[in-house]
């Protein structure tokens, strides 16, 4: 499964459904149980999972359907993962608001050499 996922920065509500075998619904329904899963939104309300969020709904659908806990227990074992794991930041934990930043502020050092020439 690793290896058919692409490598990319996010990933549309559709996409995970499809690299994971799961309804669009159940992603959505898991957002409100796991408050580990907080995929960003768009402009325009589109879902945007992370590599780390896509991973994320893989270790739930692991622990629900192979390891055939409840979401009560599911829940656990993913605060109890959560507070064992070193935090290790990687671009794709910064959020949409933050990239958009940085691009902002590329775009007006580039206006502002432009302008300079």
């Amino acid at each position: 499964m690793e290896a058919d996922i692409p490598d990319k920065l996010f990933y549309k509500i559709g996409e995970v459904a499809r690299l994971t075998s799961l309804r669009p619904s159940i992603l959505r329904y898991w957002e409100t149980e796991f408050s580990h899963l907080q995929p960003h939104k768009s402009r325009s309300g589109q879902r945007l999972y992370s590599r780390r969020e896509l991973d994320i709904v893989l270790d739930i659908k692991k622990l629900l359907y192979s390891e055939k806990l409840t979401i009560e227990g599911a829940r656990r074992a993913m605060t109890k993962r959560a507070k064992t794991r070193e935090p290790q930041e990687t671009a794709a934990d910064h959020s949409v608001a933050d990239i958009i930043k940085v691009i902002r502020e590329i775009k007006d050092d580039l206006q502002n050499f432009r302008d300079s020439l």
